[in-house]
């Protein structure tokens, strides 16, 4: 790898630093950082929702539509609704 010959991992323990002690380094750091004392923030706002008012019920024109376009049609549930064409 890089004119070097071999995987990265491969290098020889005597001529550089082992990925153990990379990943030592590594988990040591994320500790650290987990423990530092992050900036103090406000505390999150909870809106609360007292008053509620009656929509209505069922679909709109639009949903209902669509709604029964997207119905199977009767007798055909689970089917498919195109015929496949016969090659020769």
């Amino acid at each position: 790898m890089l004119g070097f010959r071999g995987h990265f991992s491969t290098k020889s323990r005597r001529y550089s630093t082992t990925l153990g002690v990379l990943r030592t380094a590594r988990a040591d750091w994320r500790r650290a950082q987990a423990a530092a004392v992050l900036p103090e923030r406000e505390p999150e706002t909870t809106y609360v929702l007292a008053h509620w008012a009656f929509a209505g019920t069922g679909l709109s024109a639009a949903e209902a539509w669509l709604s029964a376009s997207l119905e199977p049609a009767p007798g055909t549930e689970g089917e498919p609704t195109w015929t496949p064409v016969a090659t020769s």
